[in-house]
C-alpha cells in the first residue's frame, strides 16, 4: 500500500503589525525636565561642534571633518528613547552621537586633533572613535559600511535573547548602497531588533535626493523586505523621541526591524572642505529661522516659564565652558608616542 505524501509545513506568518499598519505617532509632550535635558544637549553638540570647526580651519584637526550642525535633535531625541544596553552605530558624521551616548567631550575632541587621550588614542580621528563601555560602536569611513555591522550588532542580541536594540543610523546618501539591502533581507528574515535610521539631510555629498534617487521617501525603502518605516520630522526633538519609543518597542517585542526616516537638514556643507555651492544661502537661512532644533525647545520653554533669558544664558555659558575645557586638552595632550605606530593594529 502506496504511503501517503507527507505534508509541507505551513509557513509561518510574519509577527507583529503589517507596514501599512504603522504610522507616525504624534510628537510627544515634554516635562520640563525633558525640556531643559534635550535644550542643553543639543546645545552641547552645537557647541562642540562649532568650536571643531574653528580647530579644522586653524589647523589643529587633520583629513575630513563632517558636521552635525543642524540635526542634533536627531540622535538627542532617539537617545531619550534608549534604555540601557541598546546600541548605536553610524557613519562619519558622528561628533554628535559620541555626545549624546555620553562619551567624554575631552576624549572626542583629543581624537579629532590626534591626541593620546582620544578614543582611538590619537589614531583614529574624526571619523572612528569607539567606545564599548557606552555602547557606542562608531563613527565609520565607508559608506555603508556600518548598516552590516549594525545589522550584526542586532543578531548578536537575538541570538543572546538579551532585549537590546541596535540603533543603525546612516545617511540618504547612504540609503543607496547594495549593502543596505543585504542587510534589509537578513534583518527581516531572522526578525533582528534594529532601527534603521535614515538621516535624510536632502544633499548627501553634494546632490539632492530629487536628482539621484527614484524613491525620495526613504521610509518606503524596506517595503519589498515587509519592513515598515515612518517618516519623521527630524527637526522636532519631540517628533524623533515619540518615533524612537514606537520603534524600539516594536523591535523589543520580537516583531523585526524598522526603518526611521528622519527629515533633517545640515547647516554646513558636506564636510569642512565644502562650500556647499549647490544650495542657496536663502534656503539654508529659511531652515535656521524656521525650523532649529534649539530653536524651537528655546521658544516653547520661554513660553511656558520653565526657563528665563538668563537660566538659559547660564546653561549656554556652562556648555561653552565645557566645550573650551575638551579644545584646550586636545591640544595640549601629547600626542602618540612612535613606538604606538604598531599597536592596536591587525596584520
Amino acid at each position: 500500500m502506496a504511503t501517503a505524501a507527507k505534508k509541507a509545513p505551513a509557513k509561518s506568518k510574519p509577527d507583529g503589525k503589517s507596514p501599512s499598519a504603522i504610522t507616525t505617532p504624534k510628537p510627544v509632550e515634554f516635562t520640563k525636565e525633558q525640556e531643559l535635558s534635550a535644550y542643553r544637549d543639543m546645545l552641547l553638540i552645537r557647541r562642540f561642534e562649532e568650536k571643531a570647526g574653528q580647530l579644522y580651519g586653524m589647523g589643529f584637526i587633520g583629513g575630513f571633518c563632517h558636521l552635525y550642525i543642524g540635526q542634533e535633535a536627531v540622535v538627542t531625541g532617539l537617545k531619550m528613547a534608549m534604555a540601557d544596553g541598546d546600541q548605536m552605530i553610524t557613519a562619519y558624521r558622528d561628533h554628535g552621537h559620541m555626545l549624546a551616548m555620553d562619551m567624554s567631550p575631552r576624549g572626542v575632541m583629543a581624537e579629532l586633533t590626534g591626541r593620546r587621550g582620544g578614543y582611538s588614542k590619537g589614531k583614529g580621528g574624526s571619523m572612528h572613535m569607539f567606545s564599548k563601555e557606552k555602547n557606542f560602536y562608531g563613527g565609520h569611513g565607508i559608506v555603508g559600511a556600518q548598516v552590516s555591522l549594525g545589522t550584526g550588532l542586532a543578531f548578536a542580541n537575538r541570538y543572546r535573547d538579551n532585549k537590546f536594540v541596535s540603533l543603525t543610523f546612516f545617511g540618504d546618501g547612504a540609503a543607496n548602497q547594495g549593502q543596505v539591502y543585504e542587510s534589509f533581507n537578513m534583518a527581516s528574515l531572522w526578525k533582528l531588533p534594529v532601527v534603521y535610521i535614515i538621516e535624510n539631510n536632502r544633499y548627501a555629498m553634494g546632490t539632492s535626493v530629487a536628482r539621484s534617487s527614484a524613491e525620495t521617501d526613504f521610509s518606503h525603502r524596506g517595503a519589498s523586505f515587509r519592513i515598515p518605516g515612518i517618516q519623521v520630522d527630524g527637526m522636532d526633538v519631540r517628533a524623533v523621541k515619540a518615533a524612537g519609543d514606537l520603534a524600539l518597542e516594536y523591535c523589543r517585542s520580537g516583531s523585526g526591524p524598522i526603518i526611521l526616516e528622519m527629515q533633517t537638514y545640515r547647516y554646513r556643507g558636506h564636510s569642512m572642505s565644502d562650500p556647499a555651492k549647490y544650495r542657496s544661502k536663502d534656503e539654508v537661512q529659511k531652515m535656521r529661522s524656521e525650523h532649529d532644533p534649539i530653536e524651537q525647545v528655546k521658544a516653547r520653554l520661554l513660553d511656558k516659564k520653565w526657563a528665563s533669558e538668563d537660566d538659559l544664558k547660564a546653561i549656554d555659558k556652562e556648555v561653552r565652558d565645557v566645550v573650551a575645557d575638551a579644545a584646550d586638552f586636545s591640544q595640549t595632550d601629547p600626542e602618540p608616542d612612535v613606538s604606538e605606530l604598531w599597536t592596536d593594529v591587525t596584520l
